[in-house]
């Protein structure tokens, strides 16, 4: 290059010397970039209790809808309506005295069946001793011991129809198939009903009561083992539509026989206490489950965590205060907090603030929080070059 210069003009030669004389100088004040502000946490143990949470139904684990078995009128009601009922408690009756006066018709064509049965034996009784001493026709006797059986026939008819006639008497009684609370009544005095289309009341078992969850088919080995646990604990938590946990817990007590193949999901009933009547059947609610992994893991903040095509990265401060990036795996989240399963140990200091300025081996400063991070960001000093 210097051997152009004598051909330039003087002024122009001093004016291109200052300039590289400048540029080099500038270039030596350039030093390392200025220590990185960041936030830490130290990654330590911690109490995670955390659930999944299940959409559940309320349901009871008996009930019964109450349809007549006979025709007729209501000519009674038994009970009130909301309160508990017995088993084997009256709560209907429908058109007794109908029911009653064909059972009373049917006991007397017994008694009338049992007397012709009655002559008809002694005439064949008498006709047999006339025969054994050839003093009657041999039809006669045939016809008295036909006679015979016919009466013995016609007894038998008569008894079954009293046994019918009996059944629907009795059934013009309803009385409550099991212990449990019975709803408001569907009929009212003097209502027509019919055999096995008029509903007339619901009674439903109340405590313990049901709550069914349809859980994933990869949960049914965890639900087995909650299975074999015939206490209730804290395990299960049932959430009331409110979002007011109930304040009895539950334990498992039917798991269904077979996944649904359009959900691939498998019904798990739960069993809770029900002394005070809260839980009705037909409501909706949450059902909370203790998730195997809670109890003391270790914890960082979750806005520390970086993502990389799926795979999750944190920095680490270490000696010098350098960072490196470690990978890590995940456990589940735990409000602000996430659960490290592996990469890191306790006592790692995890950058929480400023990460996206990092790279691996950077050197950081810590500050206290993130207004710190950005007031130093803003204040830190640049380098300068002074030119004369």
């Amino acid at each position: 290059m210097n051997r152009f210069l004598p051909s330039l003009p003087i002024p122009l030669v001093l004016l291109v010397l200052l300039t590289a004389c400048g540029g080099d100088k500038k270039q030596a004040q350039q030093g390392p970039p200025p220590p990185t502000p960041v936030a830490v946490a130290v990654a330590s143990h911690g109490t995670a209790v955390y659930y999944d949470e299940y959409p559940a139904t309320v349901t009871p684990l008996n009930q019964v809808e109450i349809y007549p078995q006979v025709s007729g009128y209501i000519t009674g009601i038994f009970f009130t309506e909301g309160q508990v009922v017995s088993k084997g408690q009256k709560l209907y009756e429908i058109d007794r005295q109908q029911y009653q006066a064909n059972y009373d018709e049917a006991v007397a064509n017994v008694n009338v069946a049992l007397a012709n049965l009655s002559r008809a034996q002694k005439d064949a009784d008498r006709y047999q001793t006339l025969a054994k001493e050839d003093a009657i026709a041999r039809q006669v006797v045939d016809n008295a011991e036909a006679a015979l059986e016919s009466a013995k026939m016609q007894v038998a008819a008569a008894k079954a129809n009293v046994s019918r006639v009996a059944t629907s008497l009795n059934y013009s009684t309803i009385k409550a198939p099991l212990t449990g609370t019975i709803g408001i009544s569907q009929v009212k005095l003097g209502a027509a009903v019919s055999p096995g289309q008029t509903l007339l009341n619901t009674i439903s078992s109340d405590d313990p009561i049901a709550i069914d969850i349809a859980v994933d088919e990869t949960d049914i080995p965890r639900f087995v083992r909650f299975q074999n646990r015939k206490v209730s604990d804290s395990t299960f938590v049932f959430v009331l539509p409110n979002g007011t946990p109930y304040k009895a817990a539950g334990r498992i007590g039917i798991i269904d026989r077979a996944i649904d193949p359009q959900t691939g999901t498998l019904k798990v009933r739960l069993f809770f206490a029900n002394r005070d009547k809260m839980l009705k059947s037909g409501m909706n609610g949450n059902v909370r489950v203790l998730n195997s992994e809670s109890g003391q893991r270790l914890l960082i903040p979750y806005k520390a965590v970086t993502e990389q095509m799926s795979e999750y990265f944190v920095y680490v401060v270490g000696d010098s205060s350098k960072v490196s990036q470690r990978k890590i795996s995940l456990g589940n989240r735990i409000g602000a907090n996430i659960i490290v399963r592996d990469g890191i140990q306790e006592g790692d200091k995890i950058v929480t603030e400023g990460i996206q300025k990092l790279r691996e081996g950077a050197v950081v400063k810590v500050v206290s929080d993130s207004a710190a991070v950005v007031k130093a960001a803003t204040s830190a000093p640049t380098a300068t070059s002074q030119t004369r």
